[in-house]
């Protein structure tokens, strides 16, 4: 994974993608498209996702409100030195492992050019279960709510070509109150959340899921 330089601008690090599999470490099976392989080339980007992805429970991950997970690659630098764990890129599951971007600069509805695509931020990660079991790491989930080193979701606007090193160029910032970090915050809050609500469930930005489930009444 290409190291980026302070100066840079915001782009994609690794690109990773892999389908659903069963996975079976202590006779317990249980399915997921959690385990990422690393793409060097370019990957066509369409509405539910790269070519090569795939999720199992489509409830909660992709579709179009979800095409690609993004997790910023200083969290695995955080990782190592907060919590002595040093995880590979695309550990946490995401597409894209990302440069300059994090989850307290990053706002719900923000519009970025990437490639020949364009997408829209649409919802932050919660993590689950199967994080834990992936790694064998009972508190890895809490551990991630509790540091906000969880990643964010997007949607495809435009259709178009990715690959590891492009850019994600801002082109549009129509809610810039409303970081990854605010939103994951008021899962915590539920004063906020209430005050919240009447304008995040009628956010257009905003996935249905948690228009749905994490905000109506």
């Amino acid at each position: 994974m290409t190291a980026l330089q302070p100066d840079d601008e915001p782009r994609i690090l690794q690109q990773s993608v892999g389908v659903p599999s069963v996975h079976d470490p202590a006779g317990k099976p249980w399915t997921s498209g959690f385990t990422k392989r690393r793409v060097s080339g370019p990957v066509s980007l369409r509405t539910d996702g790269l070519d090569g992805d795939g999720q199992a429970d489509l409830e909660v991950h992709g579709g179009p409100d979800r095409a690609a997970l993004l997790y910023a690659a200083d969290h695995y630098r955080a990782w190592a030195e907060d919590d002595g764990i040093r995880f590979p890129p695309a550990a946490f599951g995401e597409n894209w492992t990302v440069g300059g971007l994090d989850e307290r600069t990053v706002c719900l509805g923000d519009v970025f050019a990437v490639g020949s695509a364009l997408v829209e931020v649409s919802q932050p990660r919660e993590p689950c279960w199967k994080l834990c079991r992936r790694w064998n790491r009972p508190e890895l989930a809490r551990r991630a709510a509790e540091t906000g080193r969880l990643g964010w979701y997007v949607r495809v606007l435009s259709p178009g070509v990715v690959a590891s090193g492009d850019a994600l160029g801002l082109r549009e910032r129509p809610l810039p109150a409303w970081t990854i970090a605010r939103l994951t915050a008021l899962l915590h809050d539920r004063a906020a959340r209430a005050e919240a609500a009447p304008f995040l469930t009628a956010c257009p930005q905003l996935s249905r899921l948690w228009r749905e489930t994490k905000f109506s009444a």
